[in-house]
C-alpha cells in the first residue's frame, strides 16, 4: 500500500537557522520558506537525492507546531510522510485495521498541493505518519 518515503518533517524553533545549517554545513539544496495557513505552519523543503526533509515552523499561536515546540524547545522529528496511490483507499484499509485517522478523516491539500492525511502516532510505534497521494 505505501510507496516511497516522501519526506521526514522536523519541527524547528528557528526556520532560517535550520535552513542555513543544512545549506551551509551540509551543502544541501534548500528551498524557500512557504506559508501554509490551512495547516498553521511555514515550511522549507530540503531536497536530497532520495527524499526530502521538511522543516516546520509555527505560523501563528494556534499552530500545532507551536505546541510541539513548547514540549520540545530545541525542535525535533515531527512526522514521516509516505506516498500512496489512492489516499481514500489507503484510509479505508487503515480504518478497517483499527488505525485512527486524525481530524475529520477527509484528505486535505498539503504543502505539495496533493491530498494528505495524518495517522495517530499511538497506532504506528509512536510516530506521527502522514500519507500523501501521488
Amino acid at each position: 500500500m505505501i510507496g516511497r518515503l516522501n519526506h521526514v518533517a522536523i519541527a524547528v524553533p528557528d526556520l532560517e537557522a535550520a535552513a542555513a545549517q543544512y545549506r551551509d554545513a551540509l551543502g544541501a539544496s534548500v528551498g524557500p520558506a512557504v506559508d501554509q495557513p490551512d495547516h498553521g505552519v511555514t515550511v522549507v523543503f530540503v531536497d536530497l537525492p532520495n527524499t526530502k526533509i521538511e522543516f516546520l515552523h509555527p505560523l501563528g499561536a494556534d499552530s500545532p507546531i507551536a505546541g510541539f515546540l513548547a514540549k520540545n524547545p530545541a525542535g525535533g522529528m515531527h512526522h514521516v510522510c509516505y506516498e500512496v496511490d489512492d489516499i481514500r483507499a489507503a484510509r479505508d484499509r487503515l480504518v478497517e485495521t483499527g488505525a485512527r485517522v486524525l481530524g475529520d478523516g477527509e484528505p486535505k491539500i498539503g504543502a505539495h498541493g496533493k491530498p494528505v492525511l495524518f495517522l495517530h502516532p499511538k497506532d504506528f510505534t509512536g510516530v506521527l505518519v502522514e500519507l500523501e497521494e501521488v
